[in-house]
């Protein structure tokens, strides 16, 4: 995925791909049981789940137009006032719309050394981006949310250090645990991780981590996918499943809103010589069944 015109045909072969991939999956993996790869071990095998004509597409965002559609997506989390941040991670980055872009068919998130003051009256050293299909405002009203499904999307993270681009999804409650990350990169751009936060009998959360690699994900596009049922989650990286969980304690069962982010200073501090980065998104997808 190179080039623009190149771009397009792939996206479409994606497309078929997965509509013919949904999703009834028996994958072999071959790991850890948290699983990760374990040094040495032979790759998992493609996934080839049976055909399900029952699946619907419900969210098909290519981003060929010339602006982010804010019928599907807004530009900050729902404590937006004048951009937002994500306290409770100590992340150095205040998110703001004019670090969100749209062309030649791809969303970029953009990240950027830069001293702002942000609405809670904290100085920031960072600007960056970020889209949710959450609510403009606390008191306003999700775009979309989703109970179950299946989500991927193609991104293509940046090289830099410092950086710590995520796909998730959070309730419509605004409240967490549950928690679903899809895709995670922390402190590293070669190991994807992959987690499932909830709350546990005595009200602490928890939560089940996966990683996949060591790939240069940078390197290039890769898909991102979830496959949320009421009895499982299967985590996907590249049409291949790569995490499994199964206790029904760890599902959740709520709708939730799909977010994609790029965060800065989590774990570490970007290095001097980094003053900006950018993560960019072909294309994100949603599928769903009747109910």
């Amino acid at each position: 995925m190179s080039a623009p015109g190149a771009r397009r045909p792939l996206r479409r072969a994606a497309l078929a791909l997965a509509s013919a991939v949904l999703l009834t999956a028996t994958a072999c993996v071959s790991g850890q049981a948290d699983g990760t790869r374990a040094a040495g071990a032979t790759p998992p095998a493609a996934v080839m789940p049976t055909p399900s004509g029952a699946w619907r597409l419900v969210l098909d965002e290519g981003f060929d137009g010339k602006e982010l559609d804010d019928r599907t997506w807004t530009t900050c989390y729902d404590w937006n006032k004048d951009g937002c941040t994500n306290s409770g991670n100590d992340e150095l980055q205040w998110y703001l719309p004019e670090q969100v872009s749209v062309r030649d068919g791809e969303l970029t998130l953009t990240a950027e050394r830069h001293e702002t003051e942000g609405s809670d009256d904290r100085t920031y050293p960072w600007t960056s981006g970020m889209i949710s299909t959450g609510r403009d405002d606390w008191y306003g009203e999700p775009r979309r949310t989703f109970t179950y499904g299946y989500f991927e999307a193609a991104i293509r993270i940046p090289s830099e250090e410092g950086m710590f681009p995520a796909f998730w999804m959070m309730p419509a409650s605004k409240f967490t645990p549950p928690e679903i990350d899809i895709m995670e990169f922390l402190d590293t751009t070669q190991e994807v991780s992959m987690y499932v936060h909830w709350r546990g009998p005595d009200g602490d959360e928890e939560r089940q981590r996966g990683t996949y690699g060591p790939v240069d994900f940078p390197d290039g596009f890769h898909v991102f996918g979830l496959l949320w049922e009421p009895d499982k989650l299967v985590w996907y990286v590249d049409n291949v499943e790569r995490l499994r969980v199964t206790d029904p304690e760890r599902i959740p069962d709520v709708p939730m809103e799909v977010l994609i982010n790029l965060a800065v200073g989590v774990p570490e501090l970007p290095p001097d010589s980094v003053d900006t980065a950018r993560m960019r998104v072909d294309w994100v997808r949603v599928w769903q069944q009747p109910s």
